[in-house]
Formats: C-alpha cells, sequence, structure tokens
C-alpha cells in the first residue's frame, strides 16, 4: 500500500515550496466535521501523499475541550491516510524537560475525562478492547528521532504524557500532583488523539515541543500565552525540519 501522512497541526508544511496542493476536502463523518478542511497534496522533492489537518482550525478557533477528536481521525482514515505524526505543544513537569525542547513520548495518561472511543456500542459478537501498553508507534518514533539527529537537533526519547480537558491550565496543586504519577509532559489533545488512531489501526506519533515549566515550581512563574506561542514560533522551522526527514524515510519505505 503506498503511504500517506496525515499530519495534526504541522505548521509550515503548506507551504508552496514544499507542498503541491491538489484538494481541499470538508466532508461530514460518521461523528461530525472535522476540526478543518483537509489539504490532500504531495511533496515537491518526494512525491509523498500528505493530508493536512489543523487541530484548532485554521484560525485557531476550536479549544481543546472542543475539538472532535473522533471525526479528525475518521477523516483522516477515510481519506486514506496510513500514517499519523502530530505536532503539540506541551508543559513540562521535569527539571530537565526545559522550554524550547522537543520531545518523542511513549507513553500518555488521559485524564481529559471524556469517553473518547469509536465504539459506543458494540455489536452482536464484535466485541473491541483494543490493545494500547504502547500506544505510540514504535517505527514512527524511532523514524522522527532519527530524523532529528540527522538535523543536528536534540529530541528526547520517551516521556509519559498527561492530556487534561482544558481550555484552563493546571492549578499547582494539579501540577504537582501529575508529577507525583510519573509524568513526564502535560498538554490538552494527544491522549484523545492517540487512542482513536490506535482504534482506527492507523500508527500515530507525536513530536511534543516544550513550551513552559506548567506550574508546579514556585520559583518559575507561570508563562502568559503570548510567551508560549513566542516559544512555539522559535521551534517551528526545527519541527518542520524533522518532519521533511521523517517523511523521507517513510516514503522510502513505500
Amino acid at each position: 500500500m503506498k503511504a500517506c501522512i496525515g499530519v495534526i497541526g504541522g505548521s509550515g508544511l503548506d507551504n508552496p515550496d514544499l507542498f503541491v496542493p491538489e484538494s481541499q476536502i470538508q466532508e461530514e463523518t460518521a461523528f461530525g466535521l472535522p476540526s478543518s478542511p483537509l489539504r490532500k497534496g504531495h511533496l515537491k522533492e518526494s512525491g509523498l501523499e500528505l493530508v493536512l489537518l489543523s487541530r484548532h482550525g485554521l484560525g485557531h478557533t476550536i479549544p481543546p475541550h472542543r475539538v472532535n477528536h473522533r471525526a479528525n481521525i475518521m477523516a483522516l482514515k477515510n481519506a486514506g491516510c496510513t500514517y499519523i505524526l502530530a505536532t503539540t505543544a506541551c508543559g513540562s513537569l521535569r527539571e530537565d524537560l526545559h522550554p524550547g525542547m522537543l520531545v518523542v513520548p511513549d507513553q500518555f495518561i488521559d485524564a481529559t475525562h471524556n469517553p473518547v472511543t469509536f465504539f459506543d456500542t458494540f455489536a452482536a459478537g464484535e466485541i473491541h478492547h483494543t490493545i494500547m501498553a504502547d500506544p505510540f508507534a514504535p517505527a514512527l518514533r524511532s523514524a522522527l528521532l532519527a530524523s532529528a539527529q540527522e538535523c543536528g537537533i536534540p529530541a528526547h526519547d520517551g516521556a509519559t504524557l498527561v492530556s487534561i480537558a482544558g481550555p484552563r491550565f493546571s492549578t499547582r496543586a494539579e501540577s504537582r500532583m501529575y508529577r507525583s504519577w510519573g509524568c513526564d509532559l502535560i498538554n490538552m489533545t494527544v491522549a484523545p488523539e492517540c487512542i482513536l488512531a490506535n482504534e482506527a489501526g492507523i500508527p500515530y506519533a507525536a513530536m511534543a515541543m516544550v513550551t513552559d515549566y506548567d506550574c508546579w515550581d514556585e520559583n518559575r512563574p507561570a508563562l502568559g500565552i503570548e510567551e508560549i506561542f513566542a516559544v512555539m514560533k522559535d521551534n517551528v522551522n526545527h519541527i518542520l525540519a524533522i518532519l521533511l526527514k521523517t517523511f523521507a524515510k517513510i516514503a522510502a519505505q513505500g
């Protein structure tokens, strides 16, 4: 089967010097409309098929608790995606994971407190309990890490990411509780996406960008949203370079 990569987030990939658009799809799934139209096309250099999806809408108008993850993942599946790569901003719950670092998580804890599944009912004789001991696809994780190394960009291998519902940030007590659970990163979207991608049978991995230290350390003032976006802007070219290398590895595998 020819590879087709769904990219959730991925700022900069719609650059016309990199991406040749072919169609824009806004089709309703069985779970409603996805967050944005799907932009289908291919990379100029390799011809690899990409499908771009903006998690929070094209104008970042959808707050985390309103993202229709089921529609997003189902739309990518319906579009023929055989892999999903996501980019995401995260808070750090560890001293050594500082703002500006890139991390490739390998585990998550879902603390969104929302039911996240395609299987609201079981048909007679069909019971679905998805195995998810290792939820992030090892081959995709390895490709991201190898690509980062080739680009000369440090990327931390492995982390437990906790996803909360949002849109508010954690209290200091909550942040310290998540640290006590062994969590390394915190965000609001990755766990639901990863759960649903696994249920849909699509290998999924994420490149996380640390934007702040959350609020567990009183010696570090919590960052405002403007400062967090500034960190993201400073790192977008690094993430783009890693993704392009990763795409080339996937294309080579066929």
